[in-house]
C-alpha cells in the first residue's frame, strides 16, 4: 500500500528521488539538460510529498510559490519500479490539495514534450496547455500547464 508523508525537501528520501529524476532528464533532455537544471535546485523546498511503498521511497513531487494566488509543481518522479501504478496521481493530488488548504487557487508547471508519460498524467489530472511562462518562453521542449485548484 502507498503512504503519502508530506515533508521539505531535506528529507534523504526526497533527494535520493531527485538523483534518480536528474539522471533520466539528464538522458530525456540531451543537450539541453543544463539549462533547465539551472531551474530545479532543492534549496529550502518547504512542500514536499514523499510515496512511500513500506519502507521504500517509490516517488516524489514538490511546490514552490509563483504568486499569491499560484504555486508551481516540481520535481515529480516516480521510480521505474512503480511507475503505471498510479502512483503519480496520488502524488499530485496530494500536492493539489496541499496548496489548496493553504489558499493557493492555480497550480503551474513545466515538463517537456519528451516526457509523454508526464503529458498525460497533467492532461488526465486536469491541467491544460498554457503559454510557456518566465524562463521557458521559446523553449521548443517545454510545455506549460495549469489547473485550478482552489475549492470555490
Amino acid at each position: 500500500m502507498i503512504n503519502l508523508v508530506r515533508t521539505t525537501s531535506d528529507n534523504p528520501d526526497f533527494q535520493a528521488l531527485v538523483h534518480l529524476l536528474d539522471a533520466y532528464l539528464a538522458e530525456k533532455d540531451g543537450d539541453q539538460h543544463s539549462y533547465y537544471a539551472q531551474y530545479n535546485k532543492l534549496d529550502k523546498i518547504q512542500h514536499v510529498v514523499v510515496a512511500r511503498d513500506e519502507n521504500r521511497a517509490v516517488g516524489c513531487g514538490a511546490f514552490k510559490k509563483y504568486d499569491e494566488q499560484t504555486v508551481e509543481i516540481k520535481r515529480m518522479f516516480v521510480h521505474p519500479d512503480y511507475r503505471g501504478q498510479r502512483v503519480g496521481k496520488l502524488i499530485l493530488n496530494e500536492l493539489e490539495k496541499w496548496a489548496s488548504e493553504l489558499g493557493f487557487q492555480d497550480c503551474i508547471l513545466e515538463t517537456g514534450w519528451r516526457q509523454e508519460e508526464a503529458v498525460r498524467l497533467y492532461q488526465r489530472s486536469g491541467y491544460e496547455i498554457i503559454p510557456n511562462y518566465d524562463q521557458y518562453v521559446g523553449l521548443e521542449n517545454s510545455v506549460c500547464m495549469k489547473k485550478r485548484v482552489d475549492s470555490e
